[in-house]
């Protein structure tokens, strides 16, 4: 069944349209904190949180609303499972109206919890934690209680060994 989704992409945005937002991310939606080993770095360890949502291609117009709704991050497409992915990055529009949008609208399911672990891991590096080993620590710790075990690179014990290098 197709669906014509040129509607979609009407930039005025209801109350019912960030309740939707909300929804859909709930569903489909992840906050994730993930990390690099940087050898060049004081640390060792890049912190890099991001907010993102994948959908089919057919549903590009869908990613295109999202990102007009938020007015911030971007889309890029993945050739493997012919999706593309809605990824906002930048800590200052996580901060400055992600996270706001969800305290405003919250999750209702597991993810609510993290939603706010992400939260405050976006806290910590604003108040610049991340370039300190003891803030680090703290973020490698909140992190990990993160649902979201099976996409990391790196587990826990070694990115803390890392730091007490």
């Amino acid at each position: 069944m197709a669906y014509n989704t040129s509607a979609l992409v009407n930039p005025r945005v209801s109350m019912n349209d960030a309740s939707y937002i909300t929804g859909l991310v709930d569903g489909e939606g992840s906050f994730l904190i993930s990390f690099q080993q940087r050898t060049k770095m004081k640390t060792g360890v890049e912190v890099r949180p991001s907010f993102t949502l994948s959908q089919h291609q057919r549903n590009l117009a869908l990613l295109k609303w999202l990102q007009n709704f938020f007015g911030c991050g971007s889309l890029r497409f993945n050739k493997s499972d012919q999706t593309y992915k809605y990824e906002v990055r930048s800590l200052k529009d996580l901060v400055d109206v992600v996270i706001p949008h969800f305290e405003a609208y919250p999750l209702r399911s597991s993810k609510f919890k993290d939603f706010l672990t992400f939260k405050e891991v976006c806290k910590i590096i604003q108040q610049g934690g991340h370039l300190t080993k003891k803030g680090l620590i703290a973020i490698i710790n909140e992190a990990y209680k993160m649902n979201n075990f099976g996409a990391r690179r790196y587990d826990q014990q070694s990115l803390l060994k890392t730091l007490t290098r």
